[in-house]
C-alpha cells in the first residue's frame, strides 16, 4: 500500500505513483461524496494526454473518452444489475477503467474471477486529501 497526502493542485503525484502511463487496467475509486473521485479522474485522463471534458457519468453509468479510457460511476447501483448489463465485459476491454464507488463488494467479485485492479481510497485530511493505493 502507498499513502500520499496531496492538494488538488498536486494530483499528478498520484498519477505518477500509480505509474499510470504504463499500467492499463481497472482502478476502483472509493471515498465519500465530494471526496474528489471525479477530480482525480479528470487529472488521470489529462495525465494520459486526453483533453476530453471529464464529468461524472452518474446517470449514464459510463463515459468512453477515446484512446481506451473509460469512466464509470456505480453509485447506488446494484452489482447484479450491472453484471446483467455487461459491466464485467466492459472491464475486459483493453485500456484504463476508472470506476467511481468501486467498493469492497466489487473488489471481491473481481478477485474471485481473476481480474487485476488497483483500489484508491480517498479521504479528506486537513486541507489535503489522503490517497491510499492498494495494488
Amino acid at each position: 500500500m502507498k499513502i500520499l497526502e496531496v492538494s488538488q493542485d498536486s494530483l499528478q503525484q498520484v498519477c505518477e505513483a500509480l505509474e499510470l502511463k504504463k499500467n492499463r487496467g481497472i482502478y476502483l475509486l472509493e471515498g465519500d461524496l465530494a471526496s474528489g473521485k471525479t477530480t482525480l479522474v479528470k487529472q488521470m485522463v489529462q495525465y494520459l494526454g486526453n483533453e476530453s471534458m471529464v464529468t461524472s457519468p452518474t446517470f449514464l453509468l459510463s463515459w468512453d473518452y477515446g484512446g481506451g479510457i473509460y469512466h464509470y460511476d456505480i453509485y447506488q447501483k446494484n452489482l447484479q444489475e450491472l453484471f446483467e448489463l455487461g459491466f464485467l465485459e466492459e472491464l475486459e476491454k483493453e485500456g484504463w477503467h476508472f470506476v467511481e464507488w468501486g467498493d469492497e463488494q466489487l473488489a471481491q467479485v473481481l478477485k474471485k474471477i481473476g481480474m487485476d485492479f488497483k483500489r484508491i481510497v480517498i479521504s479528506p485530511k486537513n486541507h489535503l486529501r489522503e490517497y491510499r493505493i492498494y495494488a
